[in-house]
């Protein structure tokens, strides 16, 4: 995700001399093409997060479209309220690339697990949060947020995120991209977690259970009607989020579900709990919070033993 994303922000630059790109000490190897194509448009601000948001602000009150570039949790979290005071409360088109979201530095720890970012960008209201799924998908992404008059979120994956079958890179603001085609009930994923959600209704089928799977890279704040138009008639809808159930996709769903009366049941795959425990590699983190295949298809299985409530009038 992350070289697709460089190499689409090239693109974009070459048509908009007003793009600019920030780092804060990292991405060397990644950045570097935009770097050498655009010196004057490509600056490391050091170890330091917060001011990144800061010198994005001014150079968007002057005209500029600013991407600032960090480690997702220290892009979001590190930097928040200075990004909540500039980009966000003036509006600005200033995007934060993170990197890493999720598990996706496993080894370095709960500093480098991107959790909470989402719910916290959701929670700002008019930043567009997207996190897509694959390399394709991101250069889609990012086209639409380059366009954007405001202030936005891109969540990427850490690197080696192979391509979602069924995606084709299709983006769509607010829309969900149906990816495979079931009846019994909803595998909703966000981000670089979709392949997991593929596998699970992979070992669904197996037990005869066809499972539709869909991937919604964008996560509005409010309830989106494309959405809603998705939920509508399904049996069950299991969300799967590699980040925090609170005001993650969970939220999103649940806020559509219960804002439109939808008689749907929900599941919520994400994760729970403190940031301490044990500590390894990213398929050992998602399995600890239930996020691989198998773990996915069982609950899927418990979702749909699972019986609705009748609805009162």
């Amino acid at each position: 995700m992350r070289n697709a994303f460089v190499a689409e922000l090239i693109e974009v630059a070459r048509a908009d001399e007003s793009v600019m790109l920030l780092t804060a000490d990292l991405g060397y190897n990644v950045l570097d093409p935009f770097a050498l194509e655009f010196p004057d448009r490509f600056v490391n601000v050091g170890v330091a997060e917060q001011n990144m948001a800061g010198i994005a602000t001014g150079l968007a009150l002057t005209g500029r479209r600013v991407f600032i570039y960090s480690i997702a949790t220290f892009a979001t979290l590190r930097c928040f309220e200075q990004f909540r005071n500039g980009p966000a409360l003036h509006n600005l088109p200033v995007c934060v690339v993170g990197v890493g979201g999720g598990y996706a530095y496993g080894n370095l720890g709960p500093s480098h697990f991107a959790l909470e970012d989402v719910s916290a960008m959701r929670a700002l209201g008019n930043v567009r949060v997207v996190a897509p799924s694959d390399p394709d998908q991101t250069r889609s992404a990012l086209r639409a947020i380059a366009a954007l008059p405001g202030p936005a979120y891109l969540r990427l994956g850490k690197g080696g995120n192979p391509a979602v079958p069924g995606l084709a890179g299709r983006f769509a603001w607010n829309t969900p991209e149906t990816i495979r085609a079931g009846s019994e009930l909803l595998l909703l994923a966000t981000g670089a977690v979709a392949p997991e959600a593929l596998a699970a209704a992979d070992r669904l089928a197996l037990k005869g259970i066809q499972a539709r799977v869909a991937v919604q890279a964008h996560l509005p704040a409010e309830p989106p009607e494309e959405l809603e138009n998705l939920l509508r008639g399904c049996r069950g809808v299991l969300t799967v989020e590699e980040g925090c159930v609170t005001g993650g996709l969970g939220a999103l769903v649940a806020q559509t579900i219960s804002g439109s009366g939808l008689n749907c049941r929900l599941q919520m795959a994400g994760t729970r709990g403190a940031l301490a425990g044990a500590v390894g590699s990213r398929e050992f983190m998602l399995a600890g919070q239930g996020l691989d295949a198998d773990s996915l298809a069982d609950q899927a299985l418990g979702l749909l033993k699972r019986k609705t409530a009748p609805v009162r009038t």
